[in-house]
């Protein structure tokens, strides 16, 4: 009897420390430069790229890309500064079969070539340590930019608060101190051929993430930036994805975003350019925003949709239930609401089980919102784009994240712009026409399919996305 007593003493005990590092992990303060919503910059040069994957008459899938061709042009002329910051920067393949675009190879051949052309040029590359597989396997082209001279920042992702704290607690304790080694590897990769170790497996679970999408560079005399939702990743190579491409003061508050990252990472950078330009209070204008700033601008851009405005949607997981809920009551007020959606059927040659578009798609559809679906053929719809179309003004917000409580909740690292400009406006016009494109479909060029195609009205699907959007157990 005392025996177990006191082993019941030793498990409250440990269910008291695993409570509290949970807890911790959870509500622990963010680190400084995260959750920003930078000033209103006047809209310089601001332009809207998409890569474009459609069906042709014949069920043969077609990829139209604009994005990190864009990227690349920029980077070719580059004298000074390059900064980039991207979640995916490999060649893994999972089981994807098809045949791919081998973008992480093209963005490190354009930046080492650049490097040699321009001696004297700073390359500053921020990633995510998922392109090591936390540690347990190298990276050629991480490990190349390096020796070319570039500085390589691998995100303290332990900085971040616990997107699913009931494994990130007890790792904290347990092993997030064994570090790691890209060697000795004999477990299964889930992301490529090579074998990975135990403590690599044992980070997986932690969901933790810097998300971002962006690059910086010097412009002549001024800078241009790019924020997208695309990834520089072989097998991500025929998703569709939107960016849009700036200059001017905007993009130097995105270099002192990424500044705040490599800074609690442990790499102050120093020497980096601030905007002194005042803030802009009218007229077309854009601004940075990051983590939760970008829900509060979701949710209030559409909390501020009037009757008869149009408001769109188009986003590879739609999760989020304060999003939701303003998404819904936007319908009810008369706002012309139109939701096209990923059906999360495939990630790289695997099928998925629709959770959570599928769920939140039926609840969507059960209150009179209209919505699609991209008709994907193994590829993704990984666009993360809003829309709000008033009767003064358009406003756009596009960029990393998707609207699930992990990408808007101030968990993973995520960038969006906010772009706000009356009819006319180049960037606008194509952002609508892109929608529309993916909306409505045309003659030889599938986009999209009816709600029908992906229905689901399994009850156990619809507890799990409930159950793992509130306590982070899922990957979306």
């Amino acid at each position: 009897m005392f025996r177990s007593r006191r082993w019941l003493k030793i498990l409250f005990a440990l269910g008291l420390v695993w409570l509290g590092s949970a807890l911790w992990q959870t509500y622990k303060p963010l680190p400084p430069g995260v959750d920003v919503t930078g000033p209103w910059r006047a809209a310089q040069e601001v332009s809207f790229l998409a890569d474009l994957t459609f069906v042709d008459a014949a069920g043969s899938r077609h990829s139209e890309q604009a994005i990190f061709d864009a990227a690349f042009a920029m980077i070719a002329q580059a004298e000074r500064l390059i900064v980039l910051d991207m979640f995916l920067f490999n060649d893994f393949a999972g089981a994807e079969s098809a045949i791919l675009r081998p973008l992480s190879g093209e963005l490190s051949r354009a930046l080492l070539a650049r490097m040699a052309q321009v001696p004297g040029l700073r390359v500053i590359v921020v990633t995510d340590p998922i392109n090591t597989v936390y540690g347990g396997v190298a990276s050629p082209h991480l490990e190349a930019l390096q020796m070319a001279g570039a500085q390589v920042i691998q995100t303290d992702l332990a900085a971040l608060r616990a997107s699913n704290p009931a494994w990130s607690g007890p790792w904290a304790l347990c092993c997030a101190w064994l570090g790691n080694r890209a060697a000795g590897g004999w477990l299964p990769n889930p992301f490529a051929a090579e074998k990975i170790t135990l403590r690599s497996w044992l980070a997986l679970p932690n969901f933790r993430a810097n998300h971002r999408k962006t690059l910086i560079v010097d412009q002549g005399t001024g800078w241009q930036a790019l924020v997208a939702s695309a990834n520089p990743h072989d097998a991500s190579s025929a998703h569709g994805n939107i960016a849009l491409r700036f200059s001017g003061a905007a993009a130097l508050d995105l270099l002192q975003s990424e500044a705040a990252v490599a800074a609690f990472s442990g790499v102050p950078l120093h020497g980096l350019p601030a905007a002194n330009a005042p803030p802009v209070s009218a007229g077309p204008r854009l601004r940075v925003l990051t983590e939760a700033a970008i829900a509060r601008a979701l949710i209030d851009t559409t909390d501020r949709a009037a009757p008869g405005d149009a408001l769109d949607v188009a986003v590879f997981y739609l999760a989020h239930r304060g999003l939701i809920a303003a998404l819904k009551s936007a319908h009810a007020r008369g706002v012309n609401v139109r939701v096209l959606l990923d059906p999360n059927e495939d990630a790289f040659g695997r099928k998925k089980n629709g959770v959570p578009n599928r769920q939140v798609a039926r609840e969507l559809v059960a209150a009179g919102i209209p919505v699609r679906w991209c008709d994907t053929h193994g590829e993704q719809c990984h666009a993360k784009l809003l829309l709000h179309r008033g009767r003064h003004d358009t406003t756009l917000i596009a960029g990393s994240a998707n609207f699930t409580r992990r990408n808007l909740d101030n968990l993973n690292l995520e960038t969006s712009m906010q772009l706000v400009a009356g009819a006319g406006h180049p960037a606008i016009d194509d952002a609508l026409h892109w929608f529309e494109l993916n909306w409505t479909n045309e003659p030889g060029r599938r986009f999209s399919t009816t709600y029908a195609h992906y229905q689901d009205d399994a009850l156990l699907r619809r507890l799990w996305y409930r159950i793992g959007e509130a306590a982070g157990f899922s990957t979306w």
